[in-house]
């Protein structure tokens, strides 16, 4: 995904926006996957996944703003993506929420990694934890335990 902007090597941010086009990358995919997710749940039990499609939304905007501002084209979103596994119940649905954060967590972290400028590592600790956040509460709705990780994004061995 990162190989889709025209970051141009010999810049200095060169690794930090092909991790930002990760990042944003991940974005669209959190946004699509959050209405298979909302579709799998009762109207009573969407709060929660409006709440994070919106917060996937700011940080796609975000990131958008960045990359332009840089003279990066953003990646664009697919037209769809593939699910993991069918989505079923609203434990499925959990299930696809927890892929869907720990896949954000995971760009975030080497967003994290290759960041050479302050303001890009706050952006990625700020985001990194909110991802870890909404994450513990989908692994406890999708009955995965433990509900938190050490250190989100990263393998967990």
């Amino acid at each position: 995904m990162a190989d889709q902007g025209s970051t141009t090597s010999g810049s200095a941010t060169a690794a930090e926006d092909a991790a930002l086009q990760e990042a944003l990358a991940a974005a669209h995919t959190a946004i699509w996957g959050y209405g298979v997710v909302g579709a799998a749940l009762p109207v009573e039990a969407r709060e929660p996944v409006v709440a994070a499609e919106l917060a996937h939304q700011d940080l796609r905007e975000q990131l958008t703003t960045l990359l332009t501002s840089r003279r990066v084209e953003p990646v664009a979103d697919e037209g769809g993506y593939r699910l993991p596994f069918p989505v079923l119940s609203p434990v499925d649905a959990a299930a696809l929420a927890v892929t869907l954060e720990e896949g954000a967590a995971t760009a975030w972290t080497w967003v994290l990694d290759q960041a050479t400028e302050r303001s890009t590592r706050e952006l990625a600790v700020t985001a990194l934890t909110a991802t870890e956040l909404r994450t513990v509460g989908w692994r406890a709705q999708a009955g995965v335990t433990p509900a938190t990780t050490a250190f989100p994004g990263l393998p967990a061995t």
